[in-house]
């Protein structure tokens, strides 16, 4: 016979990251993860939120995290830069944008940098990533350059012109859906003579 405890293992393979939330669904009652917690099964890693012990993570497994801890966010400029490969910063904090009006997420276990957006700058350029059995949603690559130049005061310009040289030789470049993000993000006055120095 296949227990709630069975059930929760099983879907802790599949998922890496659980919230308490996702058990109502399922039948699935919250004190088994108390009790997988305490036999040492899953490891706690912030609240309500639980890995499988012992469990292989990728090198996305932060972004994963804050994924689940915010779902209603999108991971942007220096992990979405990460992500796409596209700078040689090692951000510890995960960046995660929300909309302008949401509430921000308390600080736990995983260091996170909230960044306010709204409009068009917050819904459009979105790409939805399955990592580790998560949906992730990341800025796309033109959209994060963009954000960057938007965002230069915070990220530092020098990270902006590296994200810019990096997009415009990788192999995803696209010249037209980056000018469309800088008007999106309203800085297309500002990365013109950049854009222009790089084409």
């Amino acid at each position: 016979m296949v227990t709630h405890a069975d059930r929760l293992l099983d879907l802790a393979r599949t998922r890496s990251v659980l919230r308490s939330k996702d058990l109502a669904p399922l039948g699935i009652p919250r004190q088994t993860l108390a009790q997988l917690h305490r036999r040492g099964d899953l490891e706690r890693v912030g609240r309500g939120l639980y890995v499988l012990a012992g469990a292989d993570v990728t090198e996305c497994h932060t972004l994963v995290t804050a994924a689940r801890r915010v779902p209603h966010g999108v991971a942007c400029l220096l992990s979405a830069l990460r992500f796409h490969d596209l700078t040689t910063q090692s951000p510890f904090e995960v960046w995660f944008a929300i909309e302008g009006k949401a509430r921000r997420p308390k600080q736990e276990a995983i260091p996170l940098r909230v960044v306010y957006m709204s409009g068009g700058a917050f819904t459009e350029g979105i790409e939805t990533h399955e990592l580790e059995g998560v949906e992730v949603r990341v800025f796309s690559a033109a959209k994060t350059v963009a954000d960057c130049f938007k965002y230069r005061n915070r990220v530092g310009l020098d990270v902006a012109l590296e994200a810019l040289k990096d997009y415009r030789w990788s192999p995803t470049f696209n010249a037209d859906a980056l000018w469309r993000f800088a008007q999106v993000c309203r800085v297309s006055t500002v990365m013109r003579p950049y854009l222009e120095a790089v084409a």
